[in-house]
């Protein structure tokens, strides 16, 4: 079973692109992250037409997630139970027994302003979700574009990237750190250990060209399924097309 993550960064530019890479990498399961449609627009049609069941949650210009599945999605849930918030950036399903959570963490702006609070706000809001979640469902994959970098590895300068800068300040990384000893796992960290692997390049500065990267999509699995997690990567593929996201796609394969 392939499952992947993807910030599109507008679904509305970027559907041909996810039509060719669902044609080439052939995914089973694939969290979408900043779709920035309405659910009216969404291309659920078109979806299906390929083979992808899919249940989404958007709004205009900003934020909107959504799950595509070859399988039945069951279960669904739209944003964080307890916690109100306008902004669509949570949905989560249950596919052929594995609980998948897809998440747009919110990016914080900057260290000490008011979205870097709520952003630490909302991740002790998922942390207690996901607590929840692991209760009725062991076998559980929580994915997303996190932004945050979960260390040093995951940064192409440790020195600029620092601990009190915006992605992997201190209280950021904190935070994932204790969503991970609930009993998660990086997938990608279980299968490669070397640093310079990133996800996403800064539009400016020729920051892909330059591989000035950072690695802040994940794929995380329970206890459960870390036995199951036979490979994680990154494809780079999509980030070197025309007119792409800023974002390339996680992914992490049970077997």
């Amino acid at each position: 079973m392939k499952i992947a993550s993807w910030n599109v960064n507008s679904l509305n530019v970027r559907l041909l692109h996810l039509e060719q890479w669902l044609a080439d990498f052939s995914p089973d399961i694939v969290g979408i992250q900043e779709t920035k449609l309405e659910d009216h627009k969404f291309p659920d049609t078109r979806l299906l037409e390929l083979g992808y069941r899919n249940v989404f949650a958007g709004q205009k210009t900003y934020n909107g997630v959504a799950l595509l599945s070859r399988a039945p999605i069951e279960d669904v849930q739209v944003g964080i139970p307890g916690f109100e918030d306008e902004q669509k950036r949570v949905i989560a399903g249950t596919i052929d027994g594995v609980r998948v959570i897809n998440l747009y963490v919110v990016n914080g702006q900057d260290v000490g302003t008011d979205k870097y609070a709520y952003k630490l706000r909302w991740l002790e809001a998922v942390h207690d979700w996901v607590q929840a979640e692991l209760q009725r469902h062991p076998e559980l994959v929580v994915l997303g574009d996190f932004n945050i970098a979960p260390d040093e590895r995951d940064v192409h300068d440790p020195v600029v990237w620092s601990d009190n800068h915006i992605l992997t300040s201190t209280a950021e990384r904190g935070a994932l750190n204790k969503l991970l000893q609930l009993g998660l796992h990086d997938g990608f960290r279980l299968h490669n250990g070397q640093g310079g692997v990133f996800s996403w390049w800064d539009y400016r500065a020729a920051g892909f060209r330059r591989d000035l990267g950072l690695r802040i999509d994940l794929t995380l699995v329970s206890d459960a399924l870390k036995a199951r997690t036979v490979a994680a990567g990154i494809d780079r593929e999509p980030r070197t097309w025309e007119r792409p996201s800023d974002h390339a796609p996680a992914w992490v394969q049970l077997g």
